[in-house]
C-alpha cells in the first residue's frame, strides 16, 4: 500500500480552484460587457421580437328573463386603425406602389368614409389619414425616428360589424392589413333590448381599450365569473409565405343566466311607479314585486329625479337605501307581542285625545288634531296605525326588558341579513340597547325603545320588508329573495338553483293567522282602502316616515317616505309587493299614494294571470257544418277531411241528371257546374267569375249532339 502523498493532492486542488475562479470572472465579465458595450444591439433585437401567442376571446352569456327573452346580451363593436408603416420596409417595389395606391384612391377613400360617417366632411377625414401618414415617431429606447403611424384611429367612435364591413370595402382598406394597414380592434359590447328596464338590477359592463371588458354592478357584477367564460390561445405560425393563427386552447363561451324577472310585470311596476313620482313631484321611488311561495322577485325599480327632471335607475335602492320604514314596522312589533303572549288583539289600549307623554317625549297619533281614537283594541290599532296603540304595548310590556323585543324582532325575521346572491346589498340596522356607550348613534335612552316600535331609530331596506310580509303571506316560512334560478349553456340547464328557506317559521301558526286577518282588515276597512280591489281581496300595511333633510327637522326640511307593503289574493297569496315613494312637503300619505301603485300592479298582475277558456269564445248560433252543393263528391270529401268533418255524414254522391235533359247549374261553382255539363256531352262556355247566375239554355231542355251552353258567371 502507497503511502498519501498530502502535497500532490493540494497542488491538484488549487489548480482546480484557480480555473473555476477563472471561469467565473470570464462569466461575469461576458455579462457585464453585454449589459454595458452591447445594451442598444440587445434592446434592438427584443424589439424585434413579438409574442406568438394571442388571447382569443370567449363570448359573454346572456342574461335572460324568466320566460326566456334576451335582458341583456353581447355584441361586437370595432374600433378602425391605419397603420402606416405596414409591409416589409426591404421590398421597395411594393412600398413604391402601395403609394402609388395611397394617392390614387385617397379622395374616393375619404368620400366612402363621409358616406358612411357624414358627421365628418371628406376633407376632414382627408386630414386626419395625411396627419397620421406624416406623424413622426420616436422609439422611446432606441431614439429612432420613423414616419407614420402605428396606430392611427380613423374613427373615434366603436362602430357597428355591418358598419365595419362597408369601410373594410372601400378602395385602400380592402388591402391585406399587412400590405395596406387598414385593422381593427374588436370590443364586446353590452345590448339591453328592453332599454333600462330592471337596469341596476341586470347591471352593466364597461369595455376598455383591447376588448376587456369590466363588470360593473347587479347581476353583471356577482355573476362575472359565469358570464364571462374562459378565453382560449392561439399562435401564430408562418406558412407559406403567410402567418396562420393556430389555436392551442379553444375559448370557453360564458354559461347564460335565467333571472326570475317577468318583462311584462317589470314593466307594468315601472310604469306605475314612474306616473305617480311624476304626479306629486316625489324625488325617488323603490317598487318590487315578489312571489310568495319561491321568493322570486319578478319585478324590482329603482327611481331617482335626475337633473333633467326626468326619472332615472341610477342606484339600486331596493337593496341598499337603509332608512327609517315608519309605519310598516309596526307589524313586525306587534307580531313579537303576539307570539309573546303578551297582549291578544282584543287588549285595549288607551289612546285618549291622540297625544301621550312618553319619558318627557310627545306620542301622537296622526289624527290628534281631531281628537284622536280613544279606546281602540290591538288589532284596530293596526287598522288605523295608531303610533300611540304600538308604542305604549311596547314600552309597557318590554320597558322593563328592552333586549327581550329586540331579540324578538331578529326571531320574526326582520331584521335578518339576507345575504343575497347580489352586489350592494346592506342588511338591516337594528341594534341592542346599550346604555353605556359614548357613541351617540348607539346609545340607547328611554325614548328609543317606543320610537323603535312605530318604525324609526333602525334602518332597513325594502327587500327586507317586503321578505318580511311575504313571510306572512307564506304562512311564517321565509324564503331568501331569489333573482336567478338556471343557469344554461348551449341550451342545456346546467345547473338550477332552488328556492331556499331562510326561516322555517318565523311565529306561531296562530300568530300568523291572527297577523293575516289584521292586515286584510288594515285594506277593507283601515288606511289600506287605496290598495284594495274589487276583484280580489289585499291585505297589508300603510308606512309614513319623516325623513330629516340637510338642517333638521326643526328648520322644517322635512322629507317623507312614503309606503304601502302586502300580498294578493288575501285567500291565496300569490305575490307579495312593496311601493315606497320619497317626497318632500305635504300632502304625505303611504296609504294614497304608495298604496295607488300598489292597486295598480296588483290589477294588472292579477289580470295578466286570467286565463279564459276558447269555448267561453265560441258563437252559440254559428254552423260548423258547411253546405255542399250538389257538383264533385270526390273533391268535396277531400275539403271536408281536412275540415275534420265526417262526409259519410252527408250522403255526399256527384251531381245525378236525368239522361239526354239539360240539368240545372244556377247556384253552383264553375268547377261543379263545367263538372256536371261535361259529364252530359255539352260543351260549356264561361262569362265572368264567381258562381253560375244563368245558363244559356233552361234545365229540362232536350239534348242534342253538339250542343253549347253558355254559364253566366258574378260573385
Amino acid at each position: 500500500m502507497s503511502k498519501f502523498n498530502k502535497d500532490k493532492v493540494m497542488q491538484r486542488y488549487l489548480i482546480i480552484a484557480v480555473l473555476l475562479a477563472l471561469v467565473g470572472v470570464a462569466v461575469i465579465a461576458k455579462a457585464g460587457y453585454t449589459m454595458t458595450a452591447k445594451k442598444s444591439y440587445w434592446e434592438t433585437v427584443a424589439e424585434r421580437q413579438k409574442s406568438d401567442s394571442t388571447a382569443i376571446p370567449s363570448r359573454r352569456g346572456n342574461i335572460l328573463s324568466c320566460d326566456g327573452q334576451l335582458l341583456a346580451g353581447s355584441i361586437p363593436e370595432y374600433k378602425i386603425f391605419m397603420d402606416f408603416q405596414a409591409g416589409d420596409k426591404e421590398d421597395t417595389a411594393w412600398t413604391h406602389k402601395r403609394d402609388t395606391l395611397w394617392y390614387e384612391n385617397l379622395d374616393t377613400l375619404c368620400e366612402g368614409l363621409h358616406r358612411i360617417f357624414p358627421d365628418w366632411t371628406a376633407e376632414r377625414f382627408k386630414a386626419r389619414l395625411e396627419e397620421g401618414r406624416s406623424k413622426v415617431i420616436t422609439n422611446s429606447r432606441t431614439g429612432v425616428k420613423t414616419v407614420g403611424a402605428r396606430h392611427w384611429a380613423v374613427w373615434p367612435k366603436r362602430i357597428s360589424y355591418s358598419t365595419y364591413c362597408e369601410v373594410a370595402e372601400l378602395p385602400f382598406f380592402n388591402l391585406p392589413p399587412n400590405k395596406g394597414g387598414f385593422h381593427f380592434e374588436k370590443f364586446a359590447s353590452r345590448t339591453r333590448p328592453f332599454g333600462s328596464l330592471a337596469e341596476r338590477t341586470l347591471g352593466d359592463i364597461r369595455s376598455f381599450e383591447g376588448g376587456q371588458d369590466t363588470a360593473r354592478f347587479g347581476l353583471e357584477l356577482y355573476y362575472d365569473s359565469i358570464l364571462r367564460g374562459k378565453n382560449g390561445v392561439q399562435r401564430k405560425e408562418k406558412v407559406l409565405n403567410t402567418i396562420q393563427p393556430i389555436v392551442v386552447m379553444p375559448p370557453v363561451d360564458g354559461a347564460d343566466i335565467v333571472t326570475t324577472i317577468d318583462v311584462g310585470m317589470q314593466d307594468l311596476a315601472e310604469e306605475a311607479l314612474v306616473d305617480e313620482l311624476k304626479k306629486w313631484n316625489a324625488s325617488m321611488g323603490v317598487t318590487i314585486l315578489m312571489e310568495v311561495k319561491t321568493g322570486d322577485v319578478k319585478a324590482i325599480v329603482n327611481m331617482r329625479r335626475g337633473s333633467d327632471g326626468e326619472y332615472h335607475e341610477t342606484y339600486n335602492d331596493a337593496i341598499s337605501y337603509r332608512c327609517e320604514p315608519g309605519s310598516v314596522f309596526k307589524v313586525a312589533s306587534f307580531l313579537v307581542a303576539l307570539d309573546d303572549g303578551v297582549v291578544d288583539t282584543s287588549y285595549v289600549i288607551h289612546t285618549g285625545c291622540g297625544i301621550m307623554p312618553m319619558h318627557g317625549a310627545k306620542m301622537k297619533d296622526h289624527n290628534w288634531h281631531r281628537g284622536g281614537y280613544g279606546d281602540i283594541n290591538v288589532a284596530r290599532a293596526l287598522e288605523v296605525s295608531s303610533n300611540i296603540g304600538v308604542s305604549y304595548v311596547i314600552d309597557k310590556f318590554y320597558g322593563s326588558n328592552p333586549r327581550r323585543y329586540v331579540e324578538g324582532l331578529y326571531r320574526v325575521g326582520i331584521g335578518e341579513d339576507l345575504k343575497l346572491h347580489i352586489n350592494g346589498y346592506l342588511p338591516p340596522n337594528i341594534r341592542m340597547p346599550n346604555t353605556t356607550t359614548t357613541n351617540r348613534a348607539e346609545y340607547w335612552s328611554k325614548t328609543t325603545l317606543p320610537w323603535m316600535s312605530i318604525g324609526y331609530e333602525t334602518q332597513i331596506a325594502p327587500i327586507n320588508t317586503v321578505t318580511f310580509y311575504n313571510a306572512i303571506a307564506n304562512n311564517g316560512r321565509m324564503m331568501r329573495p331569489r333573482f336567478v334560478k338556471q343557469f344554461v349553456k348551449d341550451g342545456e340547464v346546467i345547473e338550477e338553483l332552488q328556492p331556499e328557506v331562510i326561516k322555517e317559521q318565523i311565529a306561531k301558526p296562530s300568530t300568523i293567522a291572527t297577523m293575516q286577518t289584521i292586515l286584510r282588515h288594515v285594506v277593507s276597512q283601515g288606511l289600506g282602502k287605496k290598495a284594495g280591489s274589487h276583484s280580489f281581496q289585499v291585505s297589508g300595511k300603510t308606512g309614513t316616515a319623516q325623513v330629516a333633510k340637510a338642517g333638521g327637522y326643526k328648520n322644517g326640511m322635512v322629507e317623507y317616505w312614503l309606503s304601502f307593503c302586502g300580498y294578493f289574493p288575501s285567500d291565496d297569496p300569490q305575490y307579495t309587493c312593496i311601493v315606497c315613494l320619497k317626497k318632500a312637503g305635504l300632502p304625505a300619505s303611504g296609504g294614497s299614494m304608495s298604496g295607488a301603485v300598489f292597486h295598480k300592479i296588483s290589477e294588472g298582475v292579477m289580470a295578466k294571470k286570467l286565463k279564459l277558456r276558447v269555448q267561453d269564445a265560441a258563437d252559440s248560433l254559428s254552423v260548423f257544418v258547411p253546405d255542399v252543393k250538389t257538383g264533385d263528391a270526390a273533391a268535396a270529401n277531400y275539403v271536408l277531411s281536412k275540415l275534420n268533418i265526417n262526409a259519410n255524414d252527408l250522403h255526399l254522391a256527384d251531381a245525378q241528371t236525368e239522361e239526354n235533359v239539360m240539368p240545372n247549374a244556377v247556384g253552383m261553382g264553375a268547377r261543379d257546374a263545367v263538372y256536371l255539363l261535361e259529364r252530359q256531352g255539352i260543351k260549356v262556355q264561361l262569362h265572368g267569375m264567381g258562381h253560375v247566375k244563368r245558363q244559356s239554355v233552361a234545365a229540362g231542355t232536350a239534348l242534342h249532339p253538339g250542343m253549347v251552353c253558355v254559364l253566366e258567371l258574378e260573385q
